[in-house]
């Protein structure tokens, strides 16, 4: 049987992680070793803004550690991720070279919604648990060090994802920082919980029901997948577990709660510090079981390895959870529906018809759909500055299992459908922005603007659009007997933006419907 040796790396906040995979068509994913080494990067990043120098040698040792074992299993590829304790860093790129300079392994930084959407991935790949699970009122609580994120699922789509810095690293460091005691760490934990998550309550639960809560960390998921008084807990409890926590801390203190638990003593505050914080978000949402899958962002990163090499099926369709986000921050702001459907249909169609002109790939189709559906999302804020508007919008939102890069793509292109393009060497003077993004950008904008033009009066007339491509014109035409002078008089400007990024001239051509 073919296979491949694949490492996975996880940079986290306070511990670095590897596992080593099977990986093969035939078998899918099997794990064959788990190296975990605990180092506090994040306490020092989220207070200093950096790691010190006897931090950056211990980081280095230990992956220099994880080059030699990866030698020794013949890892022939891997994937090293750094999260929120590198992301946050001030000075990330010369620690990243640094790194890769020392020990000859390259760290790639995951934006926030990046780490959690491989996190969820990770739960999805435990198929009929998830999918059980997610028919009930569900949310995903991962919990970070530095920041915890509460994912909400309607039936089987994830509707909404927001981003919290209440990570335990975090939490624990503002709390050393007021000097309070260990015995007042509830009282104030609830409080820091409660101001943010009574905002979240209003905002996105309102009446959504919540049954269950899915929790990814590094502490509570040991807990509940220990085996205890002779039984496998399998990771599924109930409320009365988190009260048997705090009862038995109260009366023993965290020495004996390691014990009753038996989890070395040093590991016994962030075990609480998160049990007293899910407490209260279980409380908000009004859940009543809880299950800790037990997977890492190292499953997440294996299924992604695997799924872009072919070498597993996906058991859910993870691109309509990214569509139904965005969706839902339309409706939010007010979007319409009707509108962002008919422009839906009408660039991705000039999408697939127009593949050899733009070079294009599956991903960029999605950008392209995504800023169809929040092309009018700025209005809510400014009808007259829509475009500048929209934009703040969607930078200012996270899409989960987007980029920060892609964010920046569909934010310009919605931005630009309504204003004049800036060119590159413009843009270049006041926006971090790579050339090959900016020339996706110019090519989904040319895209969306004659979309656009085709609906320029709100009113969806088409019945029918078909695009062909021929003797260096892009021929777009619509079936309707309605007035489209509106539409053909605006449609020259947008046509033009078109030519320069294509050089293909768009004409339309009605035909009429007989009986229509």
């Amino acid at each position: 049987m073919s296979f491949k040796m694949f490492a996975a790396i996880d940079a986290g906040s306070y511990e670095l992680a590897m596992k080593i995979f099977q990986v093969s068509k035939a078998g899918g994913v099997k794990e064959i070793d788990h190296i975990r080494h605990g180092i506090d990067m994040g306490t020092e990043t989220y207070s200093t803004g950096k790691l010190s120098p006897p931090r950056v040698d211990e980081l280095c040792r230990i992956l220099g550690e994880f080059s030699d074992i990866m030698k020794a299993y013949r890892v022939s590829d891997y994937v090293a991720y750094g999260t929120s304790a590198i992301r946050e860093s001030e000075n990330t790129a010369i620690l990243l070279n640094q790194i890769e300079v020392r020990t000859g392994i390259h760290i790639e930084v995951l934006s926030n919604s990046e780490q959690r959407f491989l996190d969820y991935k990770s739960i999805a790949l435990q198929g009929e648990g998830f999918r059980k699970i997610i028919e009930n009122g569900t949310a995903i609580v991962d919990i970070g060090g530095g920041s915890i994120q509460i994912s909400l699922f309607d039936k089987d789509t994830l509707v909404s994802t927001q981003n919290m810095r209440l990570g335990v690293l975090r939490l624990r460091e503002r709390l050393q920082h007021m000097e309070a005691s260990v015995g007042k760490y509830e009282i104030l934990i609830d409080e820091l919980v409660d101001s943010q998550m009574a905002v979240y309550k209003k905002l996105y639960l309102k009446d959504r029901e919540i049954k269950n809560i899915i929790v990814v960390d590094d502490y509570i998921s040991v807990l509940l997948r220990k085996k205890k008084n002779g039984g496998e807990m399998r990771g599924y409890a109930g409320k009365e577990l988190i009260d048997r926590v705090e009862k038995s801390y109260q009366t023993k203190g965290l020495s004996g709660l390691a014990k009753d638990f038996d989890m070395p003593e040093e590991s016994m505050l962030m075990v609480y510090i998160s049990f007293v914080m899910l407490r209260r978000i279980m409380e908000t949402m009004g859940a009543e079981l809880i299950w800790a899958p037990g997977v890492t962002l190292c499953d997440g990163i294996v299924y992604e390895y695997a799924e872009k090499n072919k070498m597993i099926t996906p058991a859910h369709n993870f691109e309509q959870d990214i569509i139904a986000c965005a969706q839902n921050i339309s409706k939010r702001y007010r979007g319409s529906k009707k509108r962002s459907e008919t422009l839906e249909q009408i660039a991705l169609r000039i999408f697939d018809s127009t593949r050899k002109l733009h070079g294009l790939e599956k991903r960029e189709r999605l950008l392209l759909q995504l800023s169809t559906i929040l092309h009018d999302c700025g209005k809510y804020i400014s009808m007259a500055n829509l475009g500048e508007c929209s934009y703040s919008i969607i930078m200012a939102t996270e899409i989960i299992g987007l980029s920060h890069r892609e964010r920046e793509v569909v934010a310009n292109v919605v931005k630009y459908n309504h204003l004049d393009f800036d060119y590159y060497e413009e843009m270049g003077r006041y926006r971090d922005l790579d050339r090959e993004s900016y020339l996706v950008i110019a090519k989904l904008t040319a895209i969306l603007r004659l979309a656009n033009g085709l609906d320029r009066s709100h009113k969806q007339k088409f019945k029918d659009v078909r695009i062909t491509l021929k003797e260096g014109r892009l021929v777009i035409t619509v079936d309707t007997n309605e007035d489209i002078t509106l539409e053909k008089g605006l449609f020259d400007g947008r046509a033009a933006f078109f030519q320069e990024v294509y050089n293909v001239r768009p004409v339309i051509r009605q035909r009429r419907v007989i009986g229509g």
